[in-house]
C-alpha cells in the first residue's frame, strides 16, 4: 500500500474514532501525535490530511450537505463522511494531489470499510464537487 494511501486510511480512521468517541477532532490528532496508540506515529500527510479538514470543516460540511440530493449529512454512515471529508479537502485546497486520485482514494476507502452502495454514493458526490471546484475555491 502506498504512503499517502496509509496516510489516508488514518485519516479516515481518525476522524471516525472522534465521531463515534464524541470527540474534538482537532484534540484528538494532538494528543495522537502526542503519545502515538500505535507502534507506528500518524504519518504526516494524515496530519496534513486532518488539520485541513478542520481548517475547512464548516465549508466542507456545507458544501457536502449542498450538493448530496436527498442525504443529510447526519444521515450518511459515519465511514462515508469521514472519506467525503478527505476527498473534498483534498480536490479542492490540495494542489499536490490530482483530482482523480482525490477521488479513486476515497472511493476505494469505502469500499473497502463501508457499505455496498458506499463508493457509488462516494464517488458521485465527489464528482460533483469537482465540477463546482472553481466555485469553492
Amino acid at each position: 500500500m502506498a504512503a499517502r494511501t496509509k496516510a489516508r486510511k488514518r485519516a479516515l480512521e481518525l476522524l471516525f474514532e472522534a465521531e463515534q468517541r464524541g470527540v474534538n477532532v482537532g484534540t484528538l490528532l494532538e494528543e495522537r501525535i502526542a503519545a502515538p496508540t500505535t507502534q507506528h506515529p500518524l504519518p504526516e500527510y494524515a496530519v496534513q490530511l486532518v488539520r485541513g479538514v478542520l481548517e475547512h470543516w464548516g465549508e466542507i460540511n456545507e458544501t457536502l450537505t449542498t450538493y448530496s440530493q436527498g442525504w443529510a449529512l447526519e444521515r450518511m454512515a459515519a465511514v462515508d463522511r469521514a472519506a467525503l471529508r478527505l476527498g473534498t479537502w483534498e480536490i479542492v485546497w490540495n494542489d499536490q494531489v490530482p483530482d482523480g486520485v482525490a477521488i479513486s482514494e476515497a472511493v476505494a476507502l469505502v469500499q473497502d470499510m463501508s457499505t455496498d452502495d458506499s463508493p457509488r454514493f462516494v464517488n458521485g458526490l465527489l464528482a460533483r464537487v469537482l465540477e463546482i471546484k472553481p466555485t469553492l475555491v
